[in-house]
């Protein structure tokens, strides 16, 4: 299968750009200071499947940002260990963050992985077919 790559901006893809992001809102200490907006209007693909992948996708870089060892990395970087501060950053991309976001799915009766895509698709079936 050939990759896809999106002409609109409106599907947040889990990418290193959004991940940044929510890293540098998480370290600064800004959730509650920062307003977050999406917007998953995508006319080439289904509208639901469009905002289900954008808003899984955006709690799950902030996820990714909330788990990182922030207390540690500062303690480094106050101390001008740079090294050390480097080597845990790229450590922390390797944390298991992904058994957290399956956990939270599970208990919050979410799909888990892909098995939303069903979902979706017995919406479609059910719901949007008959409009």
């Amino acid at each position: 299968s050939r990759g896809i790559r999106w002409d609109s901006d409106h599907v947040l893809s889990l990418n290193d750009e959004l991940t940044q992001l929510s890293l540098e809102i998480v370290r600064a200490n800004a959730l509650k200071k920062v307003n977050i907006g999406l917007d998953f209007f995508d006319a080439s693909i289904n509208r639901i499947g469009a905002y289900v992948i954008g808003t899984r996708n955006a709690q799950k870089s902030f996820l990714f940002a909330l788990l990182e060892p922030s207390k540690e990395l500062r303690a480094y970087e106050d101390k001008n260990q740079g090294f050390q501060k480097l080597a845990l950053m790229e450590e922390a991309k390797a944390l298991p963050w992904g058994d957290v976001w399956d956990y939270f799915c599970l208990t919050n009766n979410v799909p888990v992985g892909a098995d939303y895509i069903s979902e979706i698709e017995k919406y479609e079936t059910k719901v949007l077919s008959k409009r």
